[in-house]
């Protein structure tokens, strides 16, 4: 009888865990400058670096990157940031010039007379 006590209680204490993480996690769509199968792979590789990020997926078709993160580690504008220090605009914030001067052909902007594309 005291472990059913004991494993009850345990129980309990994960799922408040659980429920207690979930509620500071949010997702945030931002547009970027992306252009190729590189950037997407380099904006989603970096992001998950950035404090407080779970996952960051790039939607090509669109160029919108979905972000899921801590609330209680990062903001927006953190965020937005961060893919604009990887050289992409990211809504109102412009690229970084020297991250921007740095990618690779394909991945600058089309009216950007360096832009080759694939």
């Amino acid at each position: 009888m005291k472990r059913i006590k004991i494993i009850v209680v345990l129980v309990s204490i994960f799922i408040g865990i659980k429920v207690s993480a979930q509620k500071n996690l949010a997702e945030v769509s931002i547009q970027t400058s992306a252009q190729c199968g590189m950037c997407k792979d380099r904006i989603e590789k970096n992001m998950v670096f950035e404090k407080g990020v779970v996952d960051a997926l790039l939607y090509m078709d669109t160029k919108i990157v979905v972000i899921k993160y801590k609330t209680n580690k990062t903001n927006i504008d953190n965020l937005r940031n961060g893919i604009a220090k990887l050289g992409y605009d990211a809504d109102n914030i412009p690229a970084d010039p020297k991250a921007y001067e740095k990618l690779p052909p394909c991945c600058k902007k089309p009216d950007d007379p360096n832009h080759v594309g694939h």
